[in-house]
């Protein structure tokens, strides 16, 4: 059905403008006029004068309804010409425009005047502007989810008012998201089309186009950015020191993506306070790591922030921070199930947060509760259902150990070893004597971290749902406890369990939905000021911006990093999209089948005019005194 359409003021608006001004020129015609009053000599002079005067009365006042009806006429055309009426024609006449800005982070640089963002809005109201008499759209914030800011309308107010509420954010953009949304909106139509205002730098863009086409919808982008260096920090770990809780040990990356060598400076941030500075050369397209060792001063939160090495920042300022969580020193429970073993008590003492009691292998298992299980020698004749560390785990006849054991192997040496696992870190074991070793068969998803060439000799793995360290060997057979390597071997193993935990996140990518493991006992949780729903302890959270986000619960809070994935977001070179090719119906083909606005004036223009056209009029009657 035709009709009108409102691209101007809201109807709400409209109707609002148009009875508050009229009301106000009613209030001004109904105003009593408070004449003066004037003395006289002699009344019976002015009665001739004043016969007349109530003769024309009748005439008098049907001139102060025709000066009413004009100013009544000139408020409803200023107002029809602010709401801009545009027929909207029969259904499915006019085009249907899903506008989707690039709101990922990249569309946050500043290569451009006022920033990507602000230059994808310019080009988007740029395109509200140029609607026909019977198009429509819809304004679409494009990340990794397509969310709608404004209804399918032809209003330009409410279009206008859509596109500068687009922000950007700290995450990727997702065509396909944008293209199946343009599927939905535009169902039915013949003339529909995903104008993309971005940089270019979207995900699955082939997905998008095999949707489009399907969907015989027509595609399109105006690119935005021209392009500039950047330097950005890609990764951040932190880790304790197995025997000084005190330190950590960090490891950075830095990477440029631009096509000039970088110097940089990174600043370390440890609990809000500057702890190591240091300055870094980044070949042009290249990556830089760098350990910080013996890093102090840090107990909870973990920030790196970059910048040039004269100060300066560049184009994008998201990627040249990074946020971390330095893991939680919680006292480790130990059950030691050994006969006196004087060496594994002595290593065990050197860290302070583990909790250690002895057990006899005839006590196994303990009333107490505990989190790991060291057995020396000795395996339990029912599955372990909690993380463990195995020495020499050979079992008895009739129980099933870890590993299976197929004989021994004599004089073994340390011939293989995975240096870059977790279990040898710090820990310089290759010259390790040993008398003799089980010769055992790993799994095929056990780890083995050491070995002789006749058979492991550390296995790390998992049995059902507790994980375990195995050394095949009985360290007595050995000088492995006359040297430094073997109490950090076991605090390794321990972190190794604790830092693994679901309850352990460093950091957490934006614009992915991670489920955080409250502390224990905890039934409600608020991020950031939002209550979260609270399921089993724990509770599923989305980051859209990258920082420390605080976590608070009725037993405590704790800090959350989320970090943006910076090396999809880092290139800030603009790409061409070439949306349009392959699919059903060209862009121009559609703007061209488009009712097309009139010819001559807009409706809103004619209005305008109408009201000018009237103010000539009542200036020259009021002048005549026709209306006055």
């Amino acid at each position: 059905m035709s009709g009108l359409a409102l691209a101007g003021i809201s109807e709400t608006a409209a109707l609002t403008t148009l009875l508050g001004f009229g009301l106000a020129v009613l209030a001004l015609y109904f105003l009593k006029l408070r004449r003066r009053p004037v003395e006289v000599p002699f009344v019976h002079l002015f009665l001739e004068v004043l016969a007349t005067e109530r003769s024309s009365r009748l005439f008098a006042n049907l001139r102060r309804v025709l000066s009413l009806l004009l100013a009544l006429l000139f408020v409803a055309l200023v107002t029809g010409a602010l709401a801009d009426p545009r027929p909207t024609g029969s259904e499915g006449s006019g085009r249907i425009l899903v506008l989707a800005l690039d709101a990922s982070a990249s569309m946050q640089a500043t290569d451009v005047p006022g920033g990507r963002m602000e230059a994808a809005r310019a080009e988007a109201r740029q395109l509200v502007r140029s609607l026909g008499a019977t198009d429509r759209a819809i304004v679409v914030e494009l990340t990794d989810r397509a969310r709608p800011l404004s209804s399918l309308t032809s209003s330009r107010a409410d279009l206008d008012a859509a596109i500068d509420a687009a922000t950007a954010r700290d995450v990727g953009a997702d065509l396909a998201e944008a293209a199946r949304f343009a599927r939905d909106v535009a169902s039915g139509s013949q003339h529909a089309e995903l104008v993309l205002i971005s940089d270019g730098g979207v995900a699955r863009v082939e997905e998008a186009r095999s949707i489009l086409d399907d969907a015989n919808i027509a595609a399109r982008q105006i690119s935005i950015g021209v392009g500039a260096g950047n330097v950005a920090i890609t990764a951040l770990a932190v880790r304790r020191y197995p025997l000084d809780a005190s330190r950590n040990e960090v490891l950075l990356e830095v990477l440029d993506a631009g096509e000039a060598d970088e110097d940089v400076e990174v600043e370390l941030l440890g609990d809000g306070e500057t702890v190591d500075v240091q300055h870094l050369r980044v070949p042009a397209g290249g990556r830089v790591r760098r350990f910080f060792a013996g890093l102090t001063g840090v107990d909870e939160a973990l920030e790196a922030r970059l910048r040039r090495a004269d100060g300066s920042h560049d184009a994008l300022a998201v990627d040249d921070r990074f946020y971390a969580r330095v893991p939680e020193r919680r006292r480790a429970r130990v059950a030691l199930v050994s006969e006196d073993d004087v060496y594994l008590q002595a290593a065990l003492l050197l860290d302070e947060y583990l909790d250690v009691f002895e057990v006899a292998p005839a006590d196994f298992p303990p009333s107490r509760e505990y989190d790991v299980a060291i057995l020396d020698r000795f395996v339990p004749s029912t599955p372990l259902d909690h993380d463990a560390i195995y020495l020499s785990p050979a079992p008895a006849e009739g129980v099933t150990g870890p590993l299976e054991v197929a004989g021994t192997i004599e004089r073994p040496f340390f011939d293989v070893l995975r240096r870059d696992h977790p279990l040898l870190r710090h820990a310089a074991i290759a010259d390790v004597n040993i008398a003799r070793a089980l010769l055992v068969r790993a799994q095929p998803d056990d780890v083995v971290v050491a070995g002789d060439r006749r058979g492991p000799l550390i296995v790390a793995g998992t049995r059902g749902s507790s994980r375990f360290v195995a050394l095949t060997f009985d360290v007595r057979e050995s000088d492995l406890p006359l040297r430094a390597a073997f109490p950090v071997l076991l605090l390794n193993a321990i972190d190794s369990f604790a830092e693994t935990d679901a309850a352990y996140r460093g950091s957490v990518l934006t614009g992915t939905s991670v489920t955080l493991a409250l502390p224990a006992g905890a039934t409600t949780a608020t991020l950031d000021g939002v209550r979260l729903a609270v399921r089993d302890g724990r509770a599923s959270v989305r980051f859209e911006r990258a920082g420390f986000h605080t976590l608070e619960t009725d037993v405590g809070d704790q800090i959350v990093a989320a970090n943006l994935e910076a090396d999809g977001e880092a290139d800030l070179s603009p790409v061409s999209l070439d949306l349009g090719v392959e699919l059903g119906t060209p862009a121009d083909e559609i703007v061209a089948s488009a009712p097309a606005a009139s010819a001559g004036l807009a409706p809103w223009q004619w209005l305008a005019l109408l009201a000018l056209t009237l103010l000539l009029v009542e200036w020259f009657t009021f002048h005549r005194r026709w209306t006055v």
